[in-house]
């Protein structure tokens, strides 16, 4: 099944529902082998209820893993709420999650404040589409490394502006303006954005920044990845950022983006893939790349982290989640390129499935 997003003309429904795939998305992909030990949540007879909360990125294969795993072992019920990285880290933080995601890894204060101790283990990964809504243009409208951060800095106020235009001989530009479509939540996609155009822009380093949360110098901001895109498909003249599965599952037009390499690279699993090994994770599996390195690399990539307790009070809840982990790291990663999620690479899912063993009750 795939996992599509419903909404209503002027807000967006925050329930996610499940329709049939076709049978080619429901292939099995080639999994890279990992050291793990095989779930044995069968011999469960009890039910275990696990709650998270978090970053709207990996939604789309989360709620897919909990959905499959289910119907392998029913006993296991597993809730997940994508409210934005910001917000499930404050709720880890707090202890009134059994985990959180985000894409933004925890600080060195923040993991002390954790009192059960804190795991931070990388799920998934994927890139951030700029992504638009101009019925004469189709995907690949090209936005240089000068121009992506003039929009939004709100300099490039027209769809025809004559710098867009160089970057696009031939294509019908149209004499509308831009409505800039920003985050308003704390969340992870958006410090993977702004972290790129700091890389890239010194005036957007300097006046605005990275982070979770930003000060906007323009646009219009709505609440998660799902928000921004309903608002980008029903609104002509939009341009806004989301995680790539959005894009995906929603068909979105997305920009081919300038790269450090000079090269103009659209989303996908490949280029992701290839920016992706520019990211080398430190031994507790912290690490991002603002910038990757690469001709083929697609310029802004993330991974997604599951941030769960050391200790948990409850062994069979502690059990659970350590084999659905697993799972999710082995068998689950088969279910994200269909999705729109690039597969974790070999040696991260080998040091993200030992990490795992740190949970214990």
């Amino acid at each position: 099944m795939i996992y599509k997003l419903v909404y209503s003309r002027r807000r967006l429904v925050v329930t996610l529902f499940a329709v049939t795939l076709s049978a080619i998305a429901c292939q099995s992909q080639k999994v890279p082998e990992a050291t793990t030990t095989t779930p044995t949540q069968a011999d469960t007879s009890s039910t275990v209820s696990i709650y998270g909360a978090g970053a709207t990125f990996p939604s789309f294969l989360y709620l897919r893993w909990f959905e499959e795993y289910k119907r392998l072992y029913p006993n296991i019920q597993i809730s997940y709420q994508p409210i934005g990285s910001a917000a499930g880290i404050q709720q880890f933080i707090a202890g009134t999650v059994d985990f959180g995601a985000s894409e933004v890894t925890l600080t060195d204060e923040q993991i002390s404040q954790v009192t059960q101790g804190a795991v931070l283990i990388p799920t998934a990964s994927g890139s951030i589409a700029v992504v638009y809504n101009l019925p004469e243009v189709k995907s690949g409208l090209k936005l240089s490394r000068q121009v992506l951060p003039e929009i939004f800095l709100g300099k490039i106020t027209k769809w025809n502006d004559p710098k867009i235009v160089a970057l696009n001989p031939g294509v019908n530009l149209p004499n509308k303006p831009i409505t800039l479509i920003h985050r308003s939540d704390g969340s992870g996609t958006t410090a993977a954005f702004t972290g790129h155009l700091s890389a890239i822009n010194p005036e957007w380093k300097n006046k605005v920044g990275t982070g979770l949360n930003v000060q906007w110098p323009a646009g219009v901001g709505i609440k998660d990845n799902a928000g921004i895109s309903a608002q980008i498909q029903q609104a002509e003249g939009t341009i806004g950022y989301v995680e790539y599965a959005f894009a995906k599952q929603l068909n979105l037009a997305t920009v081919a983006i300038e790269n450090k390499a000079g090269q103009y690279v659209q989303p996908n699993n490949e280029s992701t893939t290839k920016a992706l090994a520019n990211i080398k994770l430190a031994d507790d599996l912290r690490g991002s790349v603002s910038d990757p390195e690469g001709a083929d690399s697609y310029p802004i990539v993330t991974y997604s982290w599951m941030l769960v307790y050391k200790r948990y009070d409850d062994p069979q809840r502690a059990k659970a989640l350590r084999e659905v982990i697993l799972w999710g790291l082995t068998e689950g990663q088969k279910y994200g390129p269909d999705l729109g999620y690039a597969p974790l690479p070999a040696d991260v899912i080998q040091k993200a499935s030992a990490a795992v063993s740190q949970i214990t009750p």
